[in-house]
């Protein structure tokens, strides 16, 4: 029997990704239900023609619509993608991170439980194997020094209103196995990056204000550091969770590629030196600037995804330095 999957946020960065990887992969039908915020794009779906793949614009927080879609096209699987993500929005409109991220995540799993369960433990026939995967984030552990790293039993301590929205929906979702037996497992990842990411976050910014010719925006001294996962390996690492994770289980992706932010924009600028030099023998590297720092700035990200690795034989195909010059040439066919 071929899944029925419903992929939320699927026209967003890595919810897009994810459906044009699954698509290739099983007959399984992909309805994926997206609000299409400014941070959609329907563009970065390269499967519209297929029989097994269905759109529909909604939003989580809409409990009509999502009952009306688990009706209509039977969904007994869940990838949840669809959140606020971008830390400098949580900072000045914290209200849109509460609603998606928590209330919709509950409306979510309250439609899911009533669509495949009867009562706590005691599935309806047919969903015996359902499964809802919650894609979460390393942010809700807050910061890191300069040593040691992210596991599983790291203990919550969200630092920004993005953060602690997603770690109230991580304890929303642990809460409905424990209580329920709902078939939950929760991923949670470090700072992505590839093709389709939206022009805000940090790559996609270094190209764009790089290819402009514009000063290229640093926070405080640079040294800030994240762990780096090339998109597609995030996506593999979904599928394998999904299909062979444990229930209640919570697991680390992360690509172990520590770099600090400058470090980021000075890798970029070098290649575009020498893949699109400027004119004059200029350097792009010219162009970086260094701005005042975002309230509450994490020091440092780091997962340790032994876990997934050991469990379930997952490992991250790309380190920083290929994926970026993957990463570059796709932004530079965009943004020419």
């Amino acid at each position: 029997m071929s899944r029925k999957v419903l992929i939320t946020g699927g026209a967003g960065f890595i919810g897009s990704n994810y459906v044009n990887y699954i698509s290739a992969l099983d007959s399984q039908v992909i309805v994926n239900f997206d609000k299409l915020t400014y941070a959609s794009d329907l563009k970065n779906i390269e499967i519209t023609n297929s029989d097994n793949y269905y759109f529909v614009q909604g939003d989580i927080c809409d409990l009509a619509a999502l009952e009306d879609v688990f009706s209509k096209y039977e969904i007994d699987t869940v990838v949840h993608f669809a959140a606020e993500s971008h830390v400098d929005n949580s900072i000045s409109n914290p209200g849109a991170f509460i609603d998606t991220n928590i209330v919709g995540t509950f409306n979510l799993l309250q439609t899911a439980y009533k669509y495949w369960m009867s009562a706590p433990n005691i599935f309806k026939k047919g969903y015996e194997t359902a499964r809802f995967l919650h894609v979460s984030t390393d942010e809700v552990y807050g910061t890191l020094g300069e040593t040691g790293l992210f596991t599983e039993q790291t203990s919550y301590a969200p630092n920004s209103p993005y953060s602690a929205s997603k770690a109230s929906s991580d304890m929303l979702v642990r809460s409905y196995f424990h209580t329920y037996g709902f078939p939950v497992v929760t991923t949670n990842c470090s700072n992505n990056y590839g093709p389709r990411q939206h022009n805000e976050k940090l790559i996609p910014t270094i190209i764009r204000k790089a290819v402009s010719e514009e000063n290229i925006p640093i926070y405080g001294d640079g040294k800030n550091i994240r762990d780096w996962l090339y998109v597609l390996d995030h996506c593999k690492g979904i599928y394998l969770v999904l299909k062979n994770g444990k229930l209640g289980e919570t697991y680390n992706i992360g690509g172990k590629n520590e770099r600090e932010n400058i470090y980021i924009a000075k890798t970029i600028c070098k290649i575009l030196d020498r893949i699109r030099p400027l004119k004059d023998q200029k350097s792009y590297l010219d162009l970086i600037t260094f701005v005042s720092d975002r309230p509450g700035h994490d020091f440092r990200y780091a997962i340790d995804a032994s876990k997934i690795e050991n469990e379930l034989g997952w490992k991250a195909e790309e380190n920083f330095e290929s994926g970026i010059e993957k990463t570059i040439s796709w932004y530079l066919e965009k943004f020419q």
